[in-house]
């Protein structure tokens, strides 16, 4: 079998990764397969004109190898070839031109073309050889190490899912000390707290040590008063933070290569977040906290990672089951890294899980839901939010079979794909759009270990599998993994707004969904190799 992937579809991301150099934040080159014909756009920070383009001139190509690094358009027993050299420079051989731009420089050497964003131009790469230069990018995927018991097909995906891994992978630069990840190299670029540590989760089957950089890496961003941002870059954050779920991460590498001294390192750093979030997130002072809420009507609540969520649409400030059932289980992890304060942390997780019981649990709906604390009551959104007390263990054996039953119940969330953000029964709330109703991998994978927790065995693996079978379907057809999907299996990801339509009707990266997006293929990565999963 190929070990690279050969489906061409638009969206695909190209970029140099940090495992084989030092790459660079601010000038590094990233590429972008264009959705007409054999070509990939080159994509700058805050350019809004028209993406020059470097296209294939040859004829009709026989196999296409597309990889994040490098790729081959075989044709007439020919091969033209492009290559990420490093950070700043792709060189190409082969039946290919450029479009000139302000932007970009471009250098030429018989058949051999080098790019480089303008100021970082050195011709001496084009005495490089490419197949040498290939081999060097393709050494991880020359020696992943897959699955035997899967079918071509989902190999192929495997391979797909490392190599996008691959090139989302940053070397330490400025504040950033450890190695690190982002959702994407464009439009996203950052480093992003709970992003990473679905990246870490993937990765931990390949490479614990680089698993263990990328979850070190959200702590270096962390600040003197316990906050880790949501987001940030070598040299700034974002003041808000983001679903605490670094403890899954720390504890599932552990588990897969144990290093007691890297838990010890990070325990107490963990422990300052925790308070942190405890004193700057608990508004009314009842015990439970509340995700920052802000007025931008597409984007209510970028802290909780559910951005535009109908839960945030009416409501200021919501004790919400997501964030304490995250914080209950942080707590809980921390009670084991930290042997000494045990008993204080299990208190902590006690506390979270009798408070989100009496509270966020609606007995009529049989599911927990947001608490409005300015206006004293429970919303009536169902969301994918209230299964995630099952990752804590807050519901008693009673609660958890009913949310169970939700799964299953057409009119809620047992709809074609599970699980909807929204359950179906929210008319009025449901869009084809985000987290109004779409499915998303990292939910499902943190449903799926709740479910797993009380003992759903057998409904936690149907999720799963018809996550990676949707997964599968998709890369098959357009060559890459998505943001979100549709619950319903009515409309083609490509389809699904994102934030609203753009607002001016022409293409906006932020209101398209998302192609080539990380925790998508990383956590494809981890549920297959689990075989009660596949």
């Amino acid at each position: 079998m190929n070990r690279y992937p050969t489906i061409w579809g638009g969206g695909q991301l190209l970029a140099f990764s940090g495992m084989d150099g030092t790459t660079d934040y601010e000038s590094g080159l990233c590429l972008r397969t264009a959705f007409n014909g054999y070509a990939f756009e080159l994509k700058r920070d805050n350019h809004t004109g028209e993406d020059p383009m470097i296209r294939y001139t040859g004829p009709e190509p026989e196999t296409i190898e597309l990889t994040g690094d490098f790729f081959r358009f075989y044709a007439d027993g020919k091969v033209s070839s492009g290559v990420l050299v490093d950070s700043v420079h792709l060189l190409l051989e082969g039946a290919f031109e450029v479009d000139p731009h302000d932007l970009f420089e471009v250098a030429r050497n018989g058949e051999k073309l080098l790019v480089a964003p303008k100021g970082h131009l050195r011709k001496e790469w084009l005495d490089a050889g490419l197949p040498e230069e290939i081999r060097k990018r393709a050494k991880f995927l020359d020696s992943a190490s897959l699955p035997e018991d899967v079918p071509e097909s989902v190999r192929r995906t495997i391979l797909k899912a490392l190599s996008q891994l691959k090139t989302q992978i940053y070397s330490p630069e400025g504040q950033i000390r450890h190695f690190w990840s982002t959702p994407d190299r464009w439009p996203h670029k950052k480093i992003w707290l709970w992003d990473s540590v679905f990246h870490a989760i993937g990765m931990r089957h390949y490479n614990p040590a680089l698993a263990r950089d990328l979850v070190s890496a959200v702590f270096d961003l962390q600040q003197e008063n316990g906050l880790i941002p949501l987001c940030g870059d070598p040299s700034r954050i974002h003041p808000l933070t983001q679903p605490p779920v670094l403890s899954l991460a720390m504890k599932l590498i552990h588990e897969t290569d144990p290093a007691p001294g890297w838990i010890a390192e990070l325990a107490p750093k963990l422990e300052r977040y925790l308070k942190w979030i405890m004193a700057n997130r608990d508004s009314d002072g009842a015990g439970l906290v509340e995700w920052a809420i802000s007025a931008s009507k597409d984007c209510r609540s970028g802290e909780s990672g559910m951005d535009n969520s109908p839960r945030f649409d009416c409501a200021l400030q919501l004790d919400a089951p997501d964030f304490n059932a995250f914080l209950a289980f942080e707590c809980e992890q921390l009670a084991a890294f930290l042997p000494k304060k045990r008993n204080s942390w299990l208190g902590h997780h006690h506390r979270l899980c009798k408070l989100m019981n009496e509270r966020l649990w609606s007995e009529e709906q049989g599911l927990y839901v947001d608490y409005d604390v300015l206006n004293h009551r429970r919303t009536d959104i169902l969301s994918s939010a209230g299964f995630l007390p099952l990752l804590c263990g807050a519901a008693t054996p009673e609660q958890a079979a009913r949310m169970a039953r939700h799964l299953t119940d057409p009119e809620t969330f047992g709809t074609p794909l599970r699980v909807p953000s929204v359950a179906r029964s929210n008319t009025d709330a449901y869009r084809k759009d985000m987290w109004r109703g779409p499915v998303w991998v990292n939910i499902n994978y943190l449903i799926a270990l709740g479910l797993e927790r009380y003992g759903y065995r057998a409904l936690a693996r149907n999720i799963v599998q018809e996550t990676l079978r949707e997964e599968e379907k998709w890369y098959q057809e357009c060559g890459t993994f998505f943001e979100f999907y549709d619950d319903r299996k009515e409309v083609h990801p490509r389809q699904l707004e994102r934030k609203g339509m753009p607002p001016d009707g022409k293409y906006h990266p932020f209101h398209q969904v998302f192609h080539d997006y990380g925790w998508s293929a990383t956590l494809y990565l981890e549920m297959i190799h689990r075989k009660e999963w596949r």
